[in-house]
């Protein structure tokens, strides 16, 4: 195992893989920029390399100071958590060029499931169902006009390196494609660096279900369940849960078996999440893969029972995994809301500030409550980065037992300083769509 580990992140995701790190008997080692040192999420390391200014392409994305600072620190093994230079081939590439072991999966597998369009390829290859639409990147508008047509409308245009919604355009006609194909790509190529495209058919609704998968070094792989992420705010995930209340038992075991053998069809080692929409008419469509750890994690481990993280770590260390298919137990319910600093009655107008209070009650019973954060009263909200400031999960022997568990936590906290999106959680949770389990991705049930 690994004597020290360094975590190439901050804030919430930082402190999660440090815990993991040092119940397994590694030390953390954290970065930082100008502006995050000496934050108190820091403190969850035993060292802290300043990588530079706020600015995260001056830091956090700054490939070549993060590698130089597991090298000097001695780590010999680093975890990018989630965003940043998470999936960037390019940057797990030159960890193991310096002798440092990415925790992750191999460059090759991110350079295949990273962009759209290669993975799409790459699953239809395997037999994996996917959403009708281009074969490969679209050469220019025109072939995007032929394939509207031939796919029928509507459809919708993606970057093949898009992500967060950007790059993306909804057309119901011709005269669309034209406009929108110019707009995305050009959005994309600002953000990505690359304004390919490629055009799918435009499923109206349906419900966002992905599948954990874990795999290790010798051909091993399991999946730990699906997550329903429908709740969904401009492509952004609010609300995940576990098991989907959209599946049945024979339609989620289906859906994990291909999930696993998507993943062993590209090599795919480590934790890795596999995407699905699942269409209003029951059909099952792989959409893409996200080739590290998730944001909403904590609720497969509260089913699966399951340390995700630790299992990274273990299988970066070259150790089996340890699991079976047959062996995994799932119990319960789960779901999870994210805690943002942002103002849902101000179009989710960012609110940094000091947190004045800061309390999430856990024994309210008659679920368990998890809360996972890097804050506490009297911290600062950084305007720099991600306002995620919690993640509060509730964990019950059914969905209806989680959702109140979850509810009364969230009433009964107190946070206060910032704008939060607690108020648009209760309103979901409570809402009779959402406690119906029947919505879609095209609504946030409960809020207008």
């Amino acid at each position: 195992m690994f004597r020290r580990l360094l975590i190439a992140n901050r804030g919430e995701v930082a402190v999660r893989v440090a815990r993991a790190a040092r119940e397994l008997g590694i030390s953390p080692v954290g970065v930082a920029s100008q502006s995050d040192y000496g934050a108190t999420w820091t403190r969850a390391m035993d060292e802290v390399v300043q990588l530079g200014p706020s600015a995260s392409r001056e830091s956090y994305l700054a490939m070549e100071k993060v590698v130089q600072a597991a090298v000097q620190t001695q780590c010999s093994a680093l975890h990018p958590g989630w965003g940043f230079l998470s999936e960037n081939s390019r940057f797990a590439a030159l960890c193991e060029q310096h002798g440092v072991t990415f925790v992750g999966p191999s460059p090759r597998a991110m350079d295949v499931m990273g962009r759209k369009s290669p993975a799409k390829e790459a699953m239809r290859a395997a037999g994996v169902p996917v959403i009708p639409g281009s074969v490969g990147l679209l050469a220019d508008v025109e072939a995007a006009v032929v394939c509207a047509k031939e796919v029928g409308y509507p459809v919708i245009l993606k970057a093949d390196a898009g992500g967060g919604g950007r790059g993306m355009r909804k057309c119901y006609d011709e005269a669309q494609v034209r406009e929108g194909f110019a707009q995305a790509s050009a959005e994309a190529l600002a953000a990505f660096g690359s304004g390919a495209m490629y055009l799918e058919k435009y499923l109206e609704g349906g419900r966002h279900i992905e599948v954990q998968v874990l795999a290790d070094r010798f051909g091993s792989c399991v999946h730990l369940g699906e997550r329903d992420c429908s709740v969904q705010r401009n492509h952004q995930k609010l609300v995940e849960e576990s098991p989907s209340p959209a599946l049945d038992g024979a339609r989620r075991a289906e859906l994990g078996a291909i999930a696993v053998r998507a993943a062993l069809s590209i090599g795919y080692v480590g934790a890795g999440t596999i995407e699905f929409l699942r269409a209003d008419s029951g059909e099952i469509y792989f959409m893409e893969m996200n080739t590290r750890l998730q944001v909403e994690h904590g609720v497969s481990e509260l089913v699966s029972g399951v340390d995700l993280v630790k299992k990274q770590l273990e299988i970066a260390a070259w150790r089996k995994l340890g699991l079976t298919q047959e062996q995994l137990r799932f119990a319960g319910h789960a779901i999870e809301i994210r805690v943002n600093a942002e103002d849902p009655s101000n179009k989710f107008r960012p609110s940094p500030g000091t947190l004045m209070a800061f309390e999430f009650p856990r024994e309210l019973g008659p679920g368990t409550i998890r809360v996972d954060t890097h804050m506490q009263a009297g911290d600062a909200v950084s305007p720099h980065y991600d306002s995620l400031i919690a993640k509060v999960l509730a964990h019950a022997p059914t969905r209806a037992q989680a959702i109140d568990t979850l509810l009364a936590c969230l009433r009964a906290s107190k946070v206060a300083g910032v704008s939060t999106t607690i108020p648009l959680h209760v309103k979901v949770l409570d809402s009779a769509a959402f406690r119906s389990g029947v919505y879609d991705t095209r609504a946030i049930p409960g809020w207008s």
